[in-house]
Protein backbone atom coordinates (compact mmCIF):
# COMPACT_ATOMS: atom_id res chain seq x y z
CA UNK A 1 0.00 0.00 0.00
CA UNK A 2 0.94 3.55 -0.76
CA UNK A 3 1.96 5.65 2.10
CA UNK A 4 -0.38 8.49 1.99
CA UNK A 5 0.69 11.80 4.21
CA UNK A 6 -1.93 12.14 7.34
CA UNK A 7 -4.17 15.34 7.25
CA UNK A 8 -2.79 16.94 9.83
CA UNK A 9 0.80 16.78 8.45
CA UNK A 10 -0.40 17.22 5.01
CA UNK A 11 -2.16 20.75 5.64
CA UNK A 12 0.77 21.68 8.28
CA UNK A 13 1.99 24.76 6.25
CA UNK A 14 -1.83 26.40 6.37
CA UNK A 15 -2.30 24.85 10.09
CA UNK A 16 0.52 27.23 10.77
CA UNK A 17 -0.74 30.16 8.83
CA UNK A 18 -3.95 30.47 10.56
CA UNK A 19 -2.97 30.18 14.19
CA UNK A 20 -0.42 32.90 13.12
CA UNK A 21 -3.46 35.19 11.46
CA UNK A 22 -5.30 33.97 14.26
CA UNK A 23 -2.97 35.13 17.19
CA UNK A 24 -2.21 38.62 15.72
CA UNK A 25 -6.31 39.07 15.48
CA UNK A 26 -6.45 38.04 19.32
CA UNK A 27 -3.58 40.60 20.29
CA UNK A 28 -5.55 43.33 18.18
CA UNK A 29 -9.37 42.07 19.56
CA UNK A 30 -8.67 41.16 22.72
CA UNK A 31 -5.37 42.31 23.93
CA UNK A 32 -6.12 41.64 27.64
CA UNK A 33 -5.19 37.52 27.14
CA UNK A 34 -1.79 38.16 25.95
CA UNK A 35 -1.66 40.64 28.36
CA UNK A 36 -2.81 37.92 31.34
CA UNK A 37 -0.97 35.49 29.62
CA UNK A 38 2.77 37.24 30.22
CA UNK A 39 1.91 37.34 34.01
CA UNK A 40 1.22 33.77 34.33
CA UNK A 41 5.69 33.85 34.30
CA UNK A 42 8.39 32.24 36.76
CA UNK A 43 11.21 34.50 36.50
CA UNK A 44 11.60 34.88 32.72
CA UNK A 45 9.96 31.64 32.02
CA UNK A 46 5.96 31.71 30.87
CA UNK A 47 4.92 28.28 32.76
CA UNK A 48 1.97 27.91 29.85
CA UNK A 49 4.76 28.45 27.12
CA UNK A 50 6.93 26.18 28.87
CA UNK A 51 4.50 23.29 29.02
CA UNK A 52 3.68 24.05 25.65
CA UNK A 53 7.52 23.47 24.21
CA UNK A 54 7.95 20.68 26.72
CA UNK A 55 4.87 18.57 24.97
CA UNK A 56 5.84 19.64 21.55
CA UNK A 57 8.92 18.05 21.60
CA UNK A 58 7.60 14.18 23.79
CA UNK A 59 5.98 12.73 21.31
CA UNK A 60 8.82 12.72 18.73
CA UNK A 61 11.22 11.70 21.56
CA UNK A 62 8.78 8.77 22.37
CA UNK A 63 8.98 7.54 19.13
CA UNK A 64 12.84 6.82 19.12
CA UNK A 65 13.79 3.30 19.59
CA UNK A 66 17.09 3.47 21.04
CA UNK A 67 17.55 -0.08 21.17
CA UNK A 68 18.80 0.34 17.34
CA UNK A 69 21.70 1.99 18.45
CA UNK A 70 24.14 -0.83 18.44
CA UNK A 71 22.79 -1.75 14.99
CA UNK A 72 24.95 1.41 14.20
CA UNK A 73 28.37 -0.30 14.72
CA UNK A 74 27.54 -2.55 12.00
CA UNK A 75 26.88 -0.28 8.69
CA UNK A 76 29.67 2.14 9.88
CA UNK A 77 29.98 3.55 6.43
CA UNK A 78 26.03 4.37 6.65
CA UNK A 79 25.96 5.91 9.75
CA UNK A 80 29.62 8.02 8.76
CA UNK A 81 28.13 9.53 6.17
CA UNK A 82 24.82 10.27 8.03
CA UNK A 83 26.78 11.97 10.63
CA UNK A 84 29.05 14.13 8.58
CA UNK A 85 26.10 15.31 6.21
CA UNK A 86 23.73 15.85 9.78
CA UNK A 87 26.70 17.86 11.39
CA UNK A 88 29.34 18.90 9.49
CA UNK A 89 27.59 19.65 5.86
CA UNK A 90 24.05 20.80 7.00
CA UNK A 91 25.33 22.89 9.76
CA UNK A 92 27.73 24.71 7.85
CA UNK A 93 25.05 25.03 4.66
CA UNK A 94 22.92 26.67 6.68
CA UNK A 95 25.53 28.92 8.51
CA UNK A 96 26.68 30.00 5.15
CA UNK A 97 23.50 31.11 3.88
CA UNK A 98 22.91 32.91 6.91
CA UNK A 99 25.27 35.14 5.78
CA UNK A 100 24.64 35.23 2.92
CA UNK A 101 20.97 36.11 2.74
CA UNK A 102 20.95 37.72 6.58
CA UNK A 103 24.09 39.21 7.15
CA UNK A 104 22.61 42.86 7.74
CA UNK A 105 19.65 41.03 9.87
CA UNK A 106 21.51 39.49 12.80
CA UNK A 107 18.79 38.27 15.03
CA UNK A 108 17.23 36.85 12.10
CA UNK A 109 20.52 35.72 11.08
CA UNK A 110 21.21 33.74 14.89
CA UNK A 111 17.49 32.49 14.53
CA UNK A 112 18.25 30.92 10.88
CA UNK A 113 21.90 28.94 12.48
CA UNK A 114 19.84 27.61 15.46
CA UNK A 115 17.72 25.89 13.22
CA UNK A 116 20.59 24.43 11.21
CA UNK A 117 22.26 23.00 14.31
CA UNK A 118 18.90 21.58 15.57
CA UNK A 119 18.63 18.17 13.51
CA UNK A 120 15.66 16.42 12.50
CA UNK A 121 14.67 14.12 14.80
CA UNK A 122 10.67 13.88 13.75
CA UNK A 123 9.06 14.89 10.36
CA UNK A 124 11.87 12.99 8.71
CA UNK A 125 10.17 9.67 9.79
CA UNK A 126 7.18 10.75 7.56
CA UNK A 127 9.46 11.70 4.53
CA UNK A 128 11.15 8.78 4.81
CA UNK A 129 7.79 6.80 4.38
CA UNK A 130 6.69 8.69 1.49
CA UNK A 131 9.90 8.58 -0.22
CA UNK A 132 10.12 4.39 0.32
CA UNK A 133 13.00 4.93 2.87
CA UNK A 134 14.79 2.34 4.59
CA UNK A 135 12.15 2.50 7.62
CA UNK A 136 14.71 0.59 10.67
CA UNK A 137 17.68 3.02 9.16
CA UNK A 138 15.48 5.94 9.58
CA UNK A 139 14.72 4.74 12.81
CA UNK A 140 18.04 4.07 13.68
CA UNK A 141 19.42 7.57 12.58
CA UNK A 142 16.80 9.65 14.38
CA UNK A 143 17.97 7.77 17.41
CA UNK A 144 21.71 9.16 16.65
CA UNK A 145 20.45 12.88 15.95
CA UNK A 146 18.43 13.04 19.14
CA UNK A 147 21.85 11.68 21.66
CA UNK A 148 23.81 13.76 19.66
CA UNK A 149 22.00 16.88 19.72
CA UNK A 150 21.73 16.44 23.70
CA UNK A 151 25.43 15.79 24.03
CA UNK A 152 26.74 18.52 21.24
CA UNK A 153 24.09 21.26 20.44
CA UNK A 154 25.35 23.76 23.19
CA UNK A 155 29.14 23.40 22.07
CA UNK A 156 27.38 24.01 18.35
CA UNK A 157 25.36 27.15 19.31
CA UNK A 158 28.56 28.97 21.35
CA UNK A 159 31.06 28.02 18.12
CA UNK A 160 28.51 29.11 15.29
CA UNK A 161 27.12 32.13 16.81
CA UNK A 162 30.04 33.12 19.55
CA UNK A 163 32.59 32.18 17.83
CA UNK A 164 32.61 31.86 13.95
CA UNK A 165 30.90 35.45 13.13
CA UNK A 166 33.65 37.35 14.72
CA UNK A 167 36.73 35.09 12.89
CA UNK A 168 35.08 35.44 9.88
CA UNK A 169 34.87 39.49 10.63
CA UNK A 170 31.12 40.20 10.49
CA UNK A 171 31.16 43.29 12.97
CA UNK A 172 27.68 44.03 12.48
CA UNK A 173 26.84 40.39 14.46
CA UNK A 174 27.09 41.68 18.13
CA UNK A 175 25.08 38.77 19.46
CA UNK A 176 26.58 36.53 21.97
CA UNK A 177 24.73 33.45 23.70
CA UNK A 178 25.84 32.77 27.15
CA UNK A 179 26.32 28.94 26.78
CA UNK A 180 24.85 28.11 30.32
CA UNK A 181 21.52 29.61 29.23
CA UNK A 182 21.77 27.13 26.38
CA UNK A 183 22.70 24.32 28.35
CA UNK A 184 19.68 25.05 30.53
CA UNK A 185 17.19 25.46 28.18
CA UNK A 186 18.91 21.89 26.03
CA UNK A 187 18.28 20.03 29.64
CA UNK A 188 14.96 21.38 29.84
CA UNK A 189 13.25 21.61 26.38
CA UNK A 190 14.85 18.52 25.02
CA UNK A 191 16.54 17.00 28.52
CA UNK A 192 12.63 16.68 30.02
CA UNK A 193 11.11 15.38 27.32
CA UNK A 194 13.73 12.71 26.31
CA UNK A 195 13.75 11.35 29.32
CA UNK A 196 10.09 11.45 29.58
CA UNK A 197 10.03 10.03 26.09
CA UNK A 198 12.88 6.87 26.88
CA UNK A 199 10.72 5.98 30.06
CA UNK A 200 6.85 6.00 28.58
CA UNK A 201 8.97 3.51 25.87
CA UNK A 202 10.43 1.14 28.50
CA UNK A 203 8.02 0.67 31.00
CA UNK A 204 4.82 0.88 28.53
CA UNK A 205 6.23 -1.41 25.98
CA UNK A 206 7.17 -3.65 29.20
CA UNK A 207 3.77 -3.68 30.28
CA UNK A 208 1.47 -3.50 27.44
CA UNK A 209 3.81 -4.58 25.14
CA UNK A 210 5.51 -3.06 21.45
CA UNK A 211 1.96 -3.71 19.46
CA UNK A 212 0.33 -1.75 22.14
CA UNK A 213 2.93 0.77 21.87
CA UNK A 214 3.43 1.50 18.40
CA UNK A 215 -0.35 1.46 17.07
CA UNK A 216 -1.95 2.26 20.06
CA UNK A 217 0.03 4.80 22.26
CA UNK A 218 1.87 6.57 19.54
CA UNK A 219 -0.96 7.28 17.27
CA UNK A 220 -2.67 8.64 20.16
CA UNK A 221 -0.01 11.45 21.38
CA UNK A 222 1.42 12.18 18.23
CA UNK A 223 -0.87 15.38 17.27
CA UNK A 224 -0.07 16.70 20.36
CA UNK A 225 3.29 18.00 18.25
CA UNK A 226 1.21 19.84 16.09
CA UNK A 227 -1.43 20.93 18.59
CA UNK A 228 1.40 22.64 21.20
CA UNK A 229 3.45 23.91 18.23
CA UNK A 230 -0.10 25.73 16.81
CA UNK A 231 -0.62 26.82 20.88
CA UNK A 232 2.81 28.33 20.83
CA UNK A 233 2.36 30.36 17.53
CA UNK A 234 -0.79 31.54 18.65
CA UNK A 235 0.86 32.98 22.08
CA UNK A 236 3.86 34.57 19.88
CA UNK A 237 2.05 36.15 17.49
CA UNK A 238 -0.88 37.62 19.82
CA UNK A 239 1.81 39.59 21.03
CA UNK A 240 3.20 40.70 17.62
CA UNK A 241 -0.59 42.83 16.13
CA UNK A 242 1.93 46.22 15.93
CA UNK A 243 4.03 44.50 13.36
CA UNK A 244 1.12 42.88 11.06
CA UNK A 245 2.56 45.06 7.96
CA UNK A 246 5.96 43.86 8.51
CA UNK A 247 5.53 40.02 8.78
CA UNK A 248 4.92 39.19 4.83
CA UNK A 249 8.26 40.83 3.84
CA UNK A 250 9.89 39.36 6.68
CA UNK A 251 8.58 36.11 6.08
CA UNK A 252 10.01 35.89 2.27
CA UNK A 253 13.52 37.33 4.09
CA UNK A 254 13.79 34.31 5.57
CA UNK A 255 11.88 31.70 3.65
CA UNK A 256 14.29 32.13 0.74
CA UNK A 257 17.65 30.92 2.25
CA UNK A 258 15.18 27.88 4.00
CA UNK A 259 14.07 27.40 0.79
CA UNK A 260 17.48 27.02 -1.01
CA UNK A 261 18.85 24.97 2.12
CA UNK A 262 16.36 21.97 1.83
CA UNK A 263 17.20 21.86 -1.79
CA UNK A 264 21.03 21.65 -2.10
CA UNK A 265 21.09 19.84 1.16
CA UNK A 266 18.34 17.05 -0.41
CA UNK A 267 20.26 16.55 -3.94
CA UNK A 268 23.98 16.88 -2.29
CA UNK A 269 23.13 13.93 0.15
CA UNK A 270 21.17 12.14 -2.74
CA UNK A 271 23.96 12.43 -5.35
CA UNK A 272 26.75 11.81 -3.06
CA UNK A 273 25.40 8.58 -1.06
CA UNK A 274 24.48 7.87 -5.24
CA UNK A 275 28.12 7.91 -6.34
CA UNK A 276 29.51 5.91 -3.32
CA UNK A 277 27.01 3.11 -4.50
CA UNK A 278 24.39 3.07 -1.77
CA UNK A 279 21.24 1.68 -2.46
CA UNK A 280 17.89 4.04 -2.91
CA UNK A 281 16.29 2.36 0.19
CA UNK A 282 19.36 3.56 2.67
CA UNK A 283 19.76 6.87 0.26
CA UNK A 284 16.45 8.26 0.82
CA UNK A 285 16.84 7.37 4.68
CA UNK A 286 20.05 9.38 4.63
CA UNK A 287 18.82 12.07 2.59
CA UNK A 288 15.71 13.20 4.12
CA UNK A 289 17.65 13.20 7.71
CA UNK A 290 20.21 15.08 6.48
CA UNK A 291 17.35 18.02 4.97
CA UNK A 292 14.80 18.45 7.51
CA UNK A 293 14.95 20.16 11.16
CA UNK A 294 14.35 19.86 14.53
CA UNK A 295 12.25 23.07 14.42
CA UNK A 296 10.29 22.25 17.96
CA UNK A 297 14.19 22.72 19.34
CA UNK A 298 14.64 25.07 17.53
CA UNK A 299 11.75 27.27 18.63
CA UNK A 300 12.34 26.34 22.09
CA UNK A 301 15.77 27.40 22.83
CA UNK A 302 15.17 30.94 20.80
CA UNK A 303 12.34 31.43 23.00
CA UNK A 304 14.05 30.69 26.47
CA UNK A 305 17.29 32.05 25.65
CA UNK A 306 15.67 35.44 23.35
CA UNK A 307 12.32 35.30 24.44
CA UNK A 308 8.92 35.35 22.88
CA UNK A 309 9.23 38.96 21.82
CA UNK A 310 12.54 38.08 20.11
CA UNK A 311 13.04 37.85 16.03
CA UNK A 312 14.86 34.05 16.75
CA UNK A 313 11.72 32.86 18.12
CA UNK A 314 9.93 34.39 14.92
CA UNK A 315 12.42 32.67 12.40
CA UNK A 316 11.51 29.36 14.22
CA UNK A 317 7.73 29.43 13.43
CA UNK A 318 8.72 30.22 9.81
CA UNK A 319 10.82 26.85 9.32
CA UNK A 320 8.44 24.42 9.43
CA UNK A 321 6.14 26.93 7.48
CA UNK A 322 8.61 26.38 4.84
CA UNK A 323 9.62 22.48 5.68
CA UNK A 324 6.36 21.13 5.02
CA UNK A 325 5.44 21.86 1.09
CA UNK A 326 9.33 21.71 0.22
CA UNK A 327 9.88 18.40 1.67
CA UNK A 328 6.72 17.46 -0.36
CA UNK A 329 8.24 18.33 -3.80
CA UNK A 330 11.43 16.62 -2.33
CA UNK A 331 9.42 13.29 -1.59
CA UNK A 332 8.17 13.39 -5.24
CA UNK A 333 12.02 14.71 -6.65
CA UNK A 334 13.21 11.49 -4.68
CA UNK A 335 10.56 9.04 -6.46
CA UNK A 336 11.48 10.56 -9.39
CA UNK A 337 14.96 9.89 -9.18
CA UNK A 338 14.77 6.45 -7.81
CA UNK A 339 13.02 5.56 -11.28
CA UNK A 340 15.79 7.12 -12.84
CA UNK A 341 19.08 6.03 -11.21
CA UNK A 342 18.02 2.83 -9.41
Amino acid sequence: MKPQLKFLDKYLTLWIFIAMVSGILIGYIFPSIPKFANKLSWGATNIPLAIGLILMMFPPLAKVNYSLLPIAFKDKKTIVISLLLNWVVGTILMFGLAILFLRNSPDYMTGLILIGLARCIAMVLVWNDLARGDRELAALLVALNSIFQIISYSFLVWLFINVLPGKLGLTDFDISISVVEVLKSVGIYLGIPFAAGFLSRYFLMKTKGENWYNHKFIPKISPITLYALLFTIVFMFSLKGDKILELPMDVLKVATPLVIYFILMFFISFFLNKSLGIAYEKNASISFTATGNNFELAIAIAISVFGIHSPQAFVGVIGPLVEVPVLILLVKASLWLKKKYY
